[in-house]
């Protein structure tokens, strides 16, 4: 039973009674569980029960996500409506199928700005800025009862804590819930909630962990430190290192250290067989496992995460090699952290951990009802390991203690020592700060609410938690901001309130769901008048203006620049270019950016009359793109810019991408061309890693696990597994289309080992050296452009489960005399989990 059906049982308890009879159904779900609460997640619950606002500041590990759940049991069981935030979009994806679980699938939606569902349900998973755009928008009004904000310290975010502070500030009606493990002195923010709630506040507060740790600073490297640790019984050891890069290379080298038996060596294997490892860097952390050594960050794909997330569970992994963000909630249970650091790069500088920080990431280590106490190990830097090697090699002789010489810190580098550590342990959370700042999309907020703007603007900015200079600086900032509105005609001053008591008024009429979904989606709606539909290249241009308005995933963007400049030097090398003026002229090569001087001018224009969407960056870029042009799968794409590490970025964007054009592009603009790709595209994404997928189908009910389209296509097509590659005939057909035409396009750019890669699975490729001889002596040039991929050069014959294909490489002189021929094996392609032949060859006419 969960717990939303324990609700059921409180239909005719008398009203005197309720709540102790609510409580006790809570703890009655707990106890089921083989769960006991601790005395501050009790204390904090009748808090919530009692109707108090709740200020959670207890040590991690100390079961706050209970409380959650205690919280969002008796909003529900009182017909009343929660939502719970988190600082990151994963983690509010993680906690909505955790809630989805707890209380059925039915009483839990989720709002992270990319997706929304189940709108209406009266528990909402939400980042923090849905909920502060949401107070903003309808203050007292918002249908928001109850707030249960987790990570609560990013309240001091410079760049996001405006979105912690919002809501306390213009939801007096709402009862907040206020968590986090390093929130440092609350004696203001408890005062200030109860004056604008007009409810208690009660603070839960603890020392004292139920797992206590035990903090170390050691000289010897990770290595040896590891040793000690599995020596000593301290595994699982998560290893803590601020990129993805170190960990990731650090979980390699540890390969040569023995950390499981054959026994647990079966052990993983059996838990493995099954799971598909489909992507690149799935090969690299199969074998990783297989040796009892995970990794997790947030650059990898969800499956791989989860998988890493479930062995650990299991014990089985000894060693997990991860970065910080493991302080963010993160559900990887271990016995012991290993700091290789206590500096990291911050986006902007390189600087020591704050002590935030640090208590964050040391309070993951320990398992509540595991382990008796949780152990914090920290790594001096190399120098100073360096440095008592040698001490150590002087032994007492003073004679060779005085001719060390001490290595030190690299220049400029910024470095650690044992003080840095009795700082960090021994202090508290740095004061939380006030990061309240003003925008337009605020303001148009306000001015979209019910009732005079000026009073809402007036309580917005004078009773925020800054100090009276910064809010005297940003009135002003909202008065320039409101000017620009009215003289652009955006806003008006009506003599007499509206029937809403507005006295201003917004003369456009604003998107629907405004500042909570894609925010450029207005703009890139406009841009699409601006496309030529018998243009030869109006689907790619489409998709360009809407990838302009996507989040840009640096990492791919950084390795498309990276070769784009590659390219240019050797081509400049080529033409004989100086050193020096060849590298004054790559300073201006960047990624690819289609229809950038278009877009930027049409930006500006909107702009004029639109001047909120300033705040907003437009982003030229060409990722989905460049895969169709080039017939790339999620795999090339990986493999051409080296982004094995970042896969789950790159799954992500494209996620983002498909969403997009699915959700957005308005149906008269969608061509049949338009629809394969997206078709294609959600299919690729879904083929890569269907875990959320799989979720959902869990989640469902019993007797419907799969979607109404997936059973549509098994009845048409006979299809035994309708999650299948090949199930979706009109993608796989698109996935067909794009193998044949990235044979053709490798061909054009003589590239022998990128084709033979392609086809290393066959037993009889062609002899693709010798094609390209062949075809160059006759002709200058391969034709790889749109007109190349018209269906009078690609024919496929559906034989079943084999189809046969004809490609024809389109010759400048138009004798098509040259063509790939193969077939296409789709049980092959099932089990790949990519378009596989069982033949090809490469055919003169």
């Amino acid at each position: 039973m969960n717990l939303a059906e324990c609700i059921t049982d409180l239909a005719d308890v008398p009203e005197a009674h309720l709540d102790d009879v609510t409580f006790d159904t809570f703890t009655s779900w707990v106890a089921s569980r083989g769960i006991s609460l601790y005395p501050a997640q009790e204390e904090a619950s009748l808090a919530v029960l009692a109707g108090d606002n709740v200020i959670l500041a207890t040590p991690t590990g100390s079961g706050k996500s209970m409380v959650a759940n205690a919280s969002h049991f008796f909003s529900l069981a009182r017909g009343k409506r929660s939502f719970y935030t988190a600082p990151i979009k994963a983690l509010v994806s993680e906690k909505f199928f955790a809630l989805c679980d707890i209380f059925g699938p039915e009483n839990v939606g989720m709002m992270t700005g990319d997706a929304t569902v189940n709108y209406n349900a009266p528990i909402i998973a939400a980042t923090a800025e849905i909920v502060a755009n949401m107070a903003l928008r309808q203050g007292a009004e918002a249908p928001i009862d109850q707030v249960v904000m987790d990570e609560f310290h990013y309240y001091s975010d410079p760049e996001r804590g405006w979105a912690w502070q919002v809501p306390l500030l213009e939801l007096p009606q709402t009862q907040f819930v206020l968590m986090s493990a390093t929130l440092g002195d609350t004696t203001a923010l408890k005062k200030d909630l109860t004056e604008r709630t007009g409810r208690k506040t009660t603070e839960v507060t603890g020392s004292t962990r139920p797992v206590p740790l035990d903090f170390h600073y050691v000289y010897t490297p990770v290595h040896e430190t590891i040793d000690n640790l599995m020596a000593e019984g301290k595994a699982p050891i998560y290893v803590v290192h601020f990129s993805q890069r170190e960990a990731t290379e650090r979980a390699q080298a540890l390969t040569s250290l023995k950390l499981i038996s054959a026994e647990e060596k079966e052990a993983i294997a059996k838990e493995l067989a099954g799971f598909r490892f489909t992507s690149t860097y799935g090969k690299t952390l199969s074998s990783l496992l297989r040796k009892g050594i995970g990794v997790h960050h947030a650059g990898m794909l969800p499956k791989y995460r989860r998988l890493v997330e479930r062995l650990a569970q299991t014990g089985l992994l000894k060693v997990i090699c991860g970065t910080d963000t493991l302080g963010v909630g993160i559900n990887v249970p271990i016995r012991t952290v290993l700091m290789t650091g206590l500096a990291k790069f911050d986006g902007t500088r390189q600087r020591t951990l704050k002590s935030r920080e640090f208590h964050q990431i040391a309070g993951r280590a320990g398992r509540a009802g595991y382990d008796t106490e949780g152990t914090v190990i920290i790594q001096a830097p190399e120098h100073e390991i360096e440095n008592a090697k040698a001490r150590e090699r002087a032994g007492s002789d003073p004679k060779k203690l005085k001719k060390i010489r001490k290595r030190s810190a690299r220049e400029g580098e910024v470095t650690w020592s044992q003080r840095t550590f009795d700082r960090l342990t021994e202090a508290e959370p740095e004061q939380l700060s006030s990061q309240f700042k003003v925008s337009n999309s605020m303001l148009i907020n306000l001015l979209e609410r019910h009732g005079n703007a000026y009073e809402h603007a007036k309580h917005l900015l004078r009773t925020n938690h800054d100090p009276r200079p910064k809010q005297n600086q940003d009135i002003l900032t909202m008065v320039a901001l409101m000017r620009g509105l009215l003289d652009a005609g955006l806003a008006t001053r009506r003599e007499e309130p509206d029937r809403y008591g507005r006295t201003y008024h917004l003369t456009r009429e604003l998107p629907r769901d405004f500042a909570l979904n894609q925010p450029l989606s207005p703009f890139a709606l406009a841009a699409l008048d601006l496309l030529d539909p018998e243009s030869d290249t109006y689907e790619l241009d489409l998709i360009s203006v809407f990838e302009s308005i996507l989040d840009s995933p640096r990492q791919i963007l950084k390795a498309q620049e990276k070769q784009a400049r590659g390219d240019e030097i050797a081509h400049l090398k080529a033409e004989g270019v100086e050193y020096t003026e060849r590298m004054a002229l790559i300073e201006e090569v960047t990624y690819p950016q289609p229809l950038a001087e278009l877009l930027d001018q049409a930006y500006d224009t909107f702009a004029e009359t639109q001047p909120w969407v300033k705040e907003f960056e437009l982003e030229p870029k060409s990722i989905v793109r460049e895969m169709i042009e080039k017939a790339m799968t999620f795999s090339d794409l990986v493999s051409t810019y080296q982004l094995a590490r970042s896969e789950g970025v790159v799954l992500r964007y494209l996620t983002d991408a498909w969403r997009t054009l699915k959700h957005t592009v308005p149906e008269e603009y969608v061509t049949e061309r338009l629809a394969d790709i997206i078709e294609w595209l959600g299919e690729l994404v879904r083929q890569v890693d269907s875990s959320l997928v799989d979720e959902w189908a869990r989640m469902g009910d019993e007797d419907t696990p799969v979607s109404a389209e997936v059973v549509e296509r098994e009845l048409a097509f006979g299809v035994e597994d309708p999650t299948a590659l090949t199930a979706n005939r009109r993608a796989f057909t698109v996935m067909v289309r794009n193998y044949f035409f990235r044979l053709v396009d490798l061909f054009a750019l003589e590239r022998e080992e990128e084709l033979a890669a392609m086809t290393d699975y066959l037993d009889d490729a062609p002899d693709f050296p010798s094609a390209l001889d062949d075809y160059f002596d006759e002709y200058d040039d391969v034709d790889i452009t749109q007109a190349a991929r018209g269906s009078e050069y690609f024919h496929v014959t559906d034989n079943g489960r084999l189809w046969t294909v004809r490609q024809i490489i389109k010759d400048p002189e138009g004798d098509n005399s040259f063509a790939f021929e193969g077939v296409v094996d789709l049980d092959a392609s099932d089990e790949a989990g990519e378009v596989r032949l069982s033949e090809l060859t490469l055919s003169e006419q």
